[in-house]
């Protein structure tokens, strides 16, 4: 049984998505609303675009319907759907084969992490995290009473690594997980397939269960490749959780659909003995539709969208060595999001401060990814090219100034 189609997308050459400084000011999110008119927003992971019509189409068909009661799809759970569409999505872009039964959709990416974190450790065990990081993770691992290991990703001149004799002496008797984000937040690292298996054998080991953030995987840029960690092969399965999402690749992140994709049934089994089913709760029914939409009709919209941000990385890159060389970044590898390291700019307070103050731009703070970042910021340049030129315009203008 084939999931409902909507608008059918089959080219990228119409797709129009970038929108105006005035139509994003005009709407209700977080983005254009936390700071005032004077500030350009470039923090939270969200794009500044319009989602493709098959999303719309789906969330305008509840609406047109008062389609508000409990979901099935042509003889479908809802959630059973997502699971399905997920599979089977992972089947034709990686090769990933896996029974939609192991897949668990619930609302938040982030309750599944605590969820895993919670199933598969005990208080005071450690968790190994790379840092920086997203910072709900911190938050996951330490309200939860677990212990943060912290495994840097060091700049090695090219790009962003861990290294795995760090990782042995970090991981002790009483370590239990891995959290691993892969493509990386914020540093944009795509990790090579000798990483990952560098990685796998070593949680094989240390016998260590692998919570695998992949919601960025469908954002990598050519030269690069995005390998699911189970699909490594089924010794590294068996003790894998895959964490993903369509709310990022597609621009839906209030629609509130994630899910869970378990490596084995005996995974699966173990965390549902410590977080029961109802706990999980479900993805809602605009979230559920939207996501099936994504995942089954919208791959053109995404080619369309990786192409302008190819563009827009290119950019950030070749703007900032010209007009601004002191402040340092690689090129994402995926992901819309670019860490800038502004420590040679000698600023006297934290860089997420020096650039909302001097160029009223609201950046994400690098404090708020590792403590010992204060002269980092991440941008997020996923915009229109005129709002992402007016960025890099103050963005220069202010650092000529601070060089005076």
């Amino acid at each position: 049984m084939k999931a409902p189609r909507h608008n059918i997308m089959t080219s990228t050459e119409t797709i129009g998505f970038e929108l105006s400084q005035g139509a994003l000011r005009a709407r209700r999110n977080a983005k254009w609303n936390q700071y005032g008119p004077d500030v350009l927003p470039a923090f939270v992971a969200d794009m500044d675009f319009s989602v493709a019509a098959p999303i719309q189409a789906a969330i305008e068909r509840i609406v047109r319907d008062r389609d508000y009661g409990y979901p099935l799809r042509n003889g479908e759970r809802a959630d059973r759907l997502v699971a399905r569409v997920f599979a089977e999505r992972m089947k034709s872009r990686y090769g990933w084969e896996l029974s939609p039964d192991l897949v668990l959709p619930m609302a938040d990416l982030v309750q599944g992490t605590c969820a895993s974190i919670l199933a598969f450790s005990d208080p005071g065990d450690g968790v190994v995290l790379q840092t920086p990081n997203y910072p709900p993770f911190r938050d996951a691992i330490n309200s939860v009473g677990r212990r943060l290991l912290a495994l840097p990703m060091r700049d090695d001149g090219t790009r962003h690594v861990f290294d795995m004799t760090e990782l042995e002496k970090l991981v002790d008797r009483q370590t239990r997980i891995f959290l691993l984000c892969n493509p990386q937040n914020p540093t944009g690292r795509v990790f090579s397939r000798d990483e990952l298996t560098a990685l796998g054998q070593f949680a094989v080991e240390r016998d260590l269960i692998v919570v695998s953030d992949e919601i960025h995987s469908d954002l990598v840029y050519p030269g690069h490749q995005h390998i699911p960690f189970a699909s490594l092969g089924p010794e590294f399965a068996a003790r894998t959780v895959t964490l993903t999402s369509a709310t990022k690749s597609f621009n839906i992140p209030g629609l509130r659909c994630a899910l869970i994709a378990f490596g084995t049934e005996d995974l699966r089994n173990r965390f549902h003995k410590r977080i029961p089913s109802k706990l999980t709760g479900s993805a809602n029914i605009a979230g559920a539709d939207a996501t099936v939409a994504a995942w089954s009709e919208c791959q053109p919209w995404l080619d369309a969208v990786m192409q302008h941000l190819l563009t827009a990385r290119n950019r950030v890159r070749d703007v900032l060595a010209a007009e601004a060389p002191e402040i340092r970044f690689h090129a994402p590898e995926g992901t819309y999001l670019a860490w800038l390291d502004c420590s040679k700019l000698g600023l006297s307070t934290s860089a997420f401060q020096f650039f909302l103050d001097h160029a009223r731009i609201g950046f994400s703070a690098g404090e708020t990814f590792d403590p010992d970042c204060t002269q980092f910021v991440r941008l997020n340049f996923a915009t229109s090219m005129p709002i992402l030129d007016d960025i890099l315009a103050r963005m220069i203008g202010a650092t000529r100034q601070n060089n005076r």
